[in-house]
Formats: C-alpha cells, sequence, structure tokens
C-alpha cells in the first residue's frame, strides 16, 4: 500500500492467500528470505538462522503477556495522538491474538538469544506489524502501512518491554496455574490428616524412633509447611506488580512522552485484572532482575517443602513386607520388567525429581541475576524460562501427586499399632515420675535384652503396673489438639 487509509479498513484476509513459497523482509541490515505462510519479519529470520542452539523454545507465555504490552501501548499512543485509530484497530487486534494464542505457530525463537530479549521483542513487533498489513489489505513485508519499529514498538524499547512481559507472564502462571493447583493439594492434605486425627503413631527424629504423635499431626505439618509456601509465593507478587515499560533503553524514558510509563502500566492492569504499576525507579528496574530472582526464590521454598513430604511418604510406604510399611499408595503401574508384583512409589519419585530440577533451575536464575551490568541485565530469556518451567512442573506435578497419590493413600492401622507397641521411646513419659537416668536406664535395658518397655521396667524395680499403665498412655501423650497440636 503506498497510503495509508483516514478510516479502518480492518479485514480477515487467511495468510494461505499469499503462499507462494518466499517472500522477502527487510531490516537495516538488508533482505532477508522468508516463508510466505509466516508473519515474522528479517530480524526473526536472523535469529533463527543465528541461534538454532538446542530444543528450547521461547515460552510461548511470554508472546501472550507481550500481546498485552503491544495492545497498552497502542491504546496509549492512540488516546494521545500518537497513531491513528485505524492503526491503532489493526494493531490491537493483531495483539488480541497474540494473547489468545492465535499467532503461537509465528513466535518461533529459541530461549538461547540475546540477553536483553531484542528478537524476542522484534519477534512480536513483526508479527503484529504483518497481521495489522494483512487486515489493512496491504502486502506482507513492506512495513507499510504499520512499521515493526515506528509503531508497534513506538515509545518502547526490549530493555524495557522485556522485562514488562517477563512480569506478565509471571503473575499470570502464578495466579492461574501453580497457586490454584498446589492450594488444592493442600486441601487434599488437611482433609486427609481430620480423618487421621485420633490414629497414634511413632515419631521419628534423625531415623530413630522417637515420643508419639498422630497420624493426623504428621500431615497437617505437610499441609503447614504448604501453606506457608503459599503465602511466600503470594508475597513476591508485590516486585512482579512494579512495570519497566516506559524506561525504554537505559531507564531515562528516552523517545518515550512524558507519562507513557504511567499510562501504559494503567492500561496493562485494566487490560489484565491484575494491580500493575510503573516501577518506581526504572535504573533498577532495567539494570537488574532482581523481583524474578526472589520470585524464583519462593519456588525453590516450595520445592523443599514438596520434597520433604514425597520423601516422607515413600519412606512410610516401603515394604509391602520389609519396610515401614505406614502408608498404603495406590497401584498405578507395575513398577518393575522383573520382578512380578512389584509395584514402586512412583507420582513420589517424579515429585522428588521436579523438585531437584527447580533447585537447579533456582540456581542458574541467582547467578543470572547477579549478572546484572552496568543499566541492564542480559540474562533475561533463561531467567524467564527457568520461572515459567519451574512453575509449570510444580502445578503440573501437584496435580498428579493430588490425584494419583495422596487422594488414593491409606494407612495401615495394624501396622502403625505394632510400632506404637513396641517402641521404647514412650519411656519418655516416665521421666518426670522417675527422673531422667533410671528412664534411661530401662530403655537401655529393654534394647539391649529384647524386653517391651513394660518388662523392662517392671524388672528394674523402679515402675509396678499401676504406675506403668497411669503414665504410658499414647494418646495422652500427642499433645493438645489431635490434629493440629
Amino acid at each position: 500500500m503506498s497510503s495509508s487509509p483516514s478510516t479502518p479498513v480492518v479485514r480477515d484476509v487467511p495468510i494461505g492467500l499469499n503462499e507462494t513459497g518466499m517472500r522477502r523482509e527487510f531490516d537495516s541490515m538488508g533482505e532477508v528470505p522468508v516463508a510466505a505462510d509466516r508473519y515474522w519479519g528479517a530480524q526473526t529470520q536472523r535469529s533463527l538462522q543465528h541461534f538454532a542452539i538446542g530444543d528450547d523454545r521461547m515460552p510461548k507465555a511470554v508472546y501472550h503477556a507481550y500481546g498485552y504490552v503491544k495492545k497498552a501501548c497502542a491504546l496509549v499512543n492512540h488516546t494521545a495522538g500518537r497513531l491513528p485509530e485505524w492503526k491503532k484497530d489493526a494493531i490491537v487486534r493483531a495483539a488480541d491474538e497474540t494473547i489468545a494464542g492465535k499467532l503461537d505457530d509465528h513466535y518461533p525463537l529459541y530461549v538461547w538469544q540475546t540477553g536483553s530479549g531484542t528478537q524476542s521483542n522484534m519477534n512480536v513487533n513483526e508479527v503484529i506489524s504483518n497481521r495489522a498489513i494483512q487486515l489493512l489489505g496491504g502486502t506482507l513485508g513492506t512495513q507499510e502501512p504499520v512499521g515493526p519499529n515506528d509503531d508497534v514498538n513506538m515509545g518502547q524499547s526490549s530493555n524495557d518491554t522485556f522485562p514488562t512481559a517477563m512480569h506478565i507472564a509471571a503473575i499470570e502462571m502464578i495466579d492461574t496455574v501453580l497457586v490454584p493447583q498446589v492450594s488444592q493439594l493442600a486441601d487434599l492434605i488437611e482433609r486427609k490428616a481430620d480423618g487421621w486425627s485420633d490414629v497414634v503413631k511413632i515419631g521419628r527424629t534423625h531415623l530413630e524412633d522417637a515420643v508419639p504423635l498422630t497420624v493426623g499431626q504428621e500431615w497437617h505439618g505437610w499441609a503447614a509447611q504448604i501453606r506457608d509456601a503459599i503465602v511466600d509465593i503470594e508475597g513476591c507478587r508485590g516486585g512482579l506488580y512494579q512495570l519497566a515499560v516506559g524506561g525504554t533503553a537505559v531507564g531515562t524514558g528516552l523517545n518515550a512522552p512524558k507519562g507513557f510509563s504511567e499510562a501504559v502500566a494503567a492500561q496493562i492492569a485494566q487490560l489484565t485484572g491484575k494491580p500493575f504499576i510503573t516501577a518506581p525507579n526504572k535504573f533498577a528496574a532495567q539494570g537488574s532482575l532482581d523481583a524474578m530472582v526472589r520470585a524464583h526464590g519462593t519456588l525453590r521454598n516450595l520445592a523443599v517443602v514438596l520434597m520433604k513430604i514425597a520423601n516422607d511418604m515413600r519412606w512410610l510406604a516401603s515394604g509391602p513386607r520389609c519396610g515401614l510399611g505406614e502408608l498404603k499408595l495406590p497401584d498405578n503401574e507395575p513398577g518393575s520388567s522383573i520382578m512380578p508384583g512389584k509395584v514402586n512409589p512412583t507420582q513420589c519419585e517424579a515429585m522428588v525429581m521436579i523438585c531437584l530440577q527447580v533447585m537447579g533451575n533456582d540456581s542458574a536464575v541467582a547467578f543470572a541475576g547477579s549478572q546484572g551490568n552496568f543499566e541492564l541485565n542480559a540474562m533475561r530469556p533463561v531467567i524467564i524460562n527457568n520461572f515459567l518451567h519451574s512453575a509449570r512442573i510444580l502445578a503440573d506435578g501437584c496435580d498428579k501427586f493430588h490425584k494419583y497419590s495422596v487422594e488414593g493413600t491409606d494407612i495401615n492401622r495394624e501396622k502403625i499399632q505394632q510400632y506404637v507397641e513396641g517402641s521404647v521411646m514412650l519411656v519418655t513419659a516416665l521421666s518426670p515420675v522417675i527422673g531422667y537416668q533410671n528412664a534411661a536406664h530401662i530403655a537401655e535395658t529393654a534394647i539391649a535384652e529384647g524386653l517391651t518397655l513394660k518388662q523392662a521396667a517392671l524388672a528394674s524395680g523402679k515402675v509396678d503396673e499401676a504406675l506403668f499403665d497411669r503414665t504410658i498412655k499414647p494418646l495422652d501423650m500427642v499433645g493438645h489438639g489431635l490434629a493440629g497440636a
């Protein structure tokens, strides 16, 4: 198109109409051939060639978030009179398609690219530009009447929009995927705990027998750990709500009009329904990625919690004949290709591996966060990739752990009672009555001679049967409030 229309002319023309094999796209360095059925342009194509590293692609959630950034900027630029309505409408339409995932096939770039995320920003600019051109009846690749830099990227830089998209994507993942799944797991564990609040079992410290508690107390402890982790995750939102957009290249806001950062942040908040605000200090927002580092740290904390729970469950379920055998996990699939009838705690093992991966991701995020040099942290792609990866596998892991492990888990009451009756550490209740040393000698004798605690106590002459029966009552030894004490 040689001239710009004065009124909106938006057409829903499929890209397939110009599928002739290849077309020529251009940037400041020259022309590049691009497949005719793709919306991206020259810079995206160059990135595909120069950074074809591994199989790790930039998560689509980043591009969906970027759609909000480009839409908000177009709306603000139009309101300020910098972008005509017809052009704004076409950009907004293409941004909406990006947000909805309709253009996912046109966002192919690898994680391993420029550390500022410039190529992904330009990928979005080029796709939205070409899609807008198509909607307006123009020719793809001409950058007319909607240009990727001058129009879609107006008032912006990769340096301020990529961290903005990172924060939007992270908040979306936390709110819609991670927290709901983790909360449901905590709810289920609490319901299980309530049902077993009066089942006394032997506690274990240092992997050795300890004083009793209830199964419900043990499980409520797990639920409380998860609840605390959720609080930490939700608490990291504050830093993520602060957006760098408007800082442009180094934080000064060069080429962004006055008030642009506040207006765009307010528009993003309206579009997403989240309380995003402009970052009060753009130099901190762009020279560091501290909010993302802190946010991933809360995912690491959750991984620590879930690993403890998964390991406890698989140890407590070990057996069925030669292990602890207190828990009975659901039989989901055969556990061995050679040992018939063997069933393994596979969901627990999967959860442990997920947690190990998240801890590894966190180490990479922390190192990447330390690499902010002067006015830019250029390690952004690996950080957002790791964050979204960690959050996704934790959420999915909690969902499967909930459905295929915790939901079907039951207790072996006979085995639990056997351990209670055979425990020597119940002697702790005698310590205030006969003294620590006397109680210790009774326990040592029971262990050395293979006696029951009662046999050893009566043989010591320090305790008669009435005193023993009155003192050694496991249910009285579990504290106040059976479920939560």
